[in-house]
């Protein structure tokens, strides 16, 4: 069970990776206003559903303790996050808003998951 675990942490990571990644590569087309999503940084985020929801199930089902509360709160702010990526994704410029909203959830989402 712990290898399954580590092995949707990794993916899990990877998924913030792919987006804030992205976020972060077009900082300068964002105050240009020439921002958009990338796909990279909207199947990061679906990344970071589907293994979240794996990582909660797997630690329910094993010995793993889970925050009910935490849980709740991330999934909320990654929910409204790839929500925005989502509806967004074809958008030639994306509001520059909405852009920094999927960014600093991001970073919000990061800081839960480490100093809660």
């Amino acid at each position: 069970m712990d290898f399954l675990i580590n092995l949707f942490l990794a993916f899990h990571i990877i998924g913030i990776a792919a987006l804030l990644g992205g976020f972060l590569a077009q900082t300068k087309l964002l105050k240009a206003g020439q921002a958009r999503i990338s796909p990279g940084m909207l199947h990061g985020a679906l990344t970071m559903l589907v293994t979240g929801l794996a990582l909660v199930g797997l630690n329910e089902a094993g010995d793993g303790e889970v925050n009910h509360v935490k849980v709740t709160v991330k999934l909320g702010i990654l929910a409204t996050l790839t929500t925005f990526a989502y509806l967004r994704r074809n958008d030639e410029r994306v509001p520059a808003g909405i852009f920094g909203a999927i960014g600093l959830l991001t970073t919000v989402n990061i800081f839960l998951a480490t100093l809660w």
